[in-house]
């Protein structure tokens, strides 16, 4: 059996001092023996890590003792070795970049869809006041080639930085129909379902992200693999790993 434990998880909180709050963190993390990344800003917290699955819940346990980080929801999968070659605590402008400071969702969270209520509405083809749903797609071009949900909206952008004039070029299409953005673990679809709401249209992010479907329901409505950021390369819809794991370094995105 699979014996790493694979952890994504974000929150947006407000942290003051990001800078400061990093040492602590890289310290606590490398006692327990984790690699992976950890991003901070001041708009909260986005981490990606794996390692021994007693050792990263108490690093979890410890970090959700800190009142700001109480609410850190993860999601988890399991590999046979650890998919990150070492590991990085960064400070950063956003922990995830839209370069639109007007969306803060630090501030107060978009409202979610459940991915029981978005099942709901998907198998009836409706939602529960019959308007059509529209799924909006959030990743990059090459993560959706991947696999997505079955007819989402892919804008085909490059970068996450460019989602908003995606939207705007096709908010006609979206208009007075029930709007969900998803993305990999929900960190994109956040700030991308408030930047809809800020064009006046009914949005609202499905919670968890893929891989929280994925935990719930499969492959339903779903076509496909959903890429991660490491070096399993993508999870299939039982959360199992496509490739076999070398390791590899990089930074966490959801």
């Amino acid at each position: 059996m699979a014996s790493v434990l694979n952890v994504s998880a974000y929150l947006f909180t407000r942290i003051d001092e990001p800078h400061a709050l990093r040492p602590v963190l890289r310290e606590r993390a490398a006692a327990a023996a984790l690699r992976g990344t950890i991003l901070l800003a001041e708009e909260g917290i986005n981490l990606f890590l794996a390692g021994d699955a007693d050792a990263l819940r108490s690093f979890l346990d410890a970090l959700r003792s800190d009142p700001r980080f109480a609410a850190l929801a993860t999601k988890e999968s399991w590999s046979d070795a650890v998919p990150f070659g070492r590991l990085l605590v960064k400070v950063k402008r956003e922990i995830i970049r839209m370069d639109r400071p007007e969306v803060r969702p630090q501030d107060g969270r978009a409202p979610a869809v459940s991915p029981a209520t978005l099942r709901r509405w998907l198998d009836r083809g409706a939602d529960d006041d019959g308007r059509e749903v529209v799924l909006v797609d959030t990743r990059n071009a090459f993560e959706v080639d991947y696999g997505t949900f079955t007819g989402a909206r892919d804008w085909r952008i490059e970068r996450f930085t460019q989602f908003p004039d995606a939207a705007t070029s096709h908010r006609a299409e979206l208009d007075g129909k029930t709007v969900v953005s998803f993305c990999t673990g929900g960190i994109r679809c956040e700030k991308a379902a408030i930047y809809l709401r800020h064009q006046g249209l009914d949005a609202y992010q499905l919670d968890g992200g893929i891989l929280g479907w994925f935990a719930e329901h499969g492959d339903a409505h779903w076509d496909g693999d959903c890429f991660v950021f490491d070096e399993r390369e993508a999870l299939d819809p039982a959360l199992a790993a496509r490739t076999e794991v070398a390791t590899v370094s990089g930074e966490a995105r959801s």
